[in-house]
């Protein structure tokens, strides 16, 4: 009977995680570049009482074991890199990446961070930079007085300016790829830091070695489906129940156990 309730708030614990992860991802269904997670859960031991191929008394053989198990437990959120939805902004500063890859950026720290979040701004000092004030890697210089940006499927970005009409090249974005991008640890700010899961990245110019091709006016919407977080969370919910009934029914058996007198 207690193996019971331990089992069902396993259950409960692990129904949690999932909402929470719902939770986060409908939180960020507008957030540029934002990656859902998806809770993958694994069972926990089992208690044996008769083993498969165990001999009986009357000199047969079990053909199956009899064996129970203790619930259940989180093992992993899994980051869902499934490409966003393009969305039109009309902003020469404002770049998507059409397939795989990662921007990279210069945190405070000197570290290098990645992200997906294309949505670029001009510093006081004509850098290039996130919407949180990070340096693009490499650095990229915009003249002070730029005329017009054109940002290339490869990552050239040339400008022309007032002073001079000919298109001149200024820098290059330059893309991350990962053998686990699964793996990349996420800090917020719409970054991620290698770890030792995802390795070492791969820096290549967009449409190269597998990585994916610049857009530029567009950035890369939230690859969350409402619909589909909706219906995790029902289910979620129901399981939550679910489990929650197996402990009031364990609790009811215990307390007619109490209950008998001799």
């Amino acid at each position: 009977m207690i193996r019971a309730l331990r089992t069902a708030a396993s259950g409960m614990y692990a129904e949690q995680l999932k909402i929470d992860t719902v939770a986060n991802n409908l939180a960020n269904v507008n957030t540029a570049g934002f990656k859902k997670q998806s809770v993958q859960f694994q069972d926990l031991i089992y208690q044996s009482t008769l083993a498969a191929s165990a001999g009986q008394g009357d000199g047969t053989v079990a053909p199956v074991p009899i064996a129970v198990g203790h619930g259940v437990r989180p093992i992993s959120t899994d980051r869902i890199f499934a490409q966003g939805t393009p969305q039109e902004t009309n902003n020469s500063l404002d770049v998507m990446i059409e397939g795989t890859g990662f921007f990279q950026v210069r945190r405070a720290d000197g570290r290098i961070a990645y992200t997906r979040d294309g949505t670029f701004k001009l510093s006081s000092d004509g850098a290039l930079v996130t919407s949180g004030g990070y340096h693009l890697e490499p650095d990229v210089q915009i003249p002070e007085d730029a005329a017009s940006i054109v940002i290339g499927r490869d990552g050239t970005i040339a400008v022309t300016t007032a002073s001079n009409p000919q298109t001149q090249t200024v820098g290059q974005f330059e893309l991350a790829k990962f053998v686990n991008s699964a793996g990349l640890k996420p800090i917020g700010q719409n970054l991620f830091e290698e770890s030792a899961a995802s390795g070492t990245s791969t820096v290549t110019s967009p449409g190269k070695e597998g990585n994916g091709e610049l857009v530029q006016g567009f950035v890369e919407g939230s690859n969350v489906q409402v619909v589909e977080e909706m219906v995790s969370m029902i289910l979620a919910q129901r399981a939550y129940e679910a489990n929650t009934k197996s402990i009031q029914t364990a609790d009811s058996m215990l307390q007619l156990v109490n209950s008998l007198k001799r």
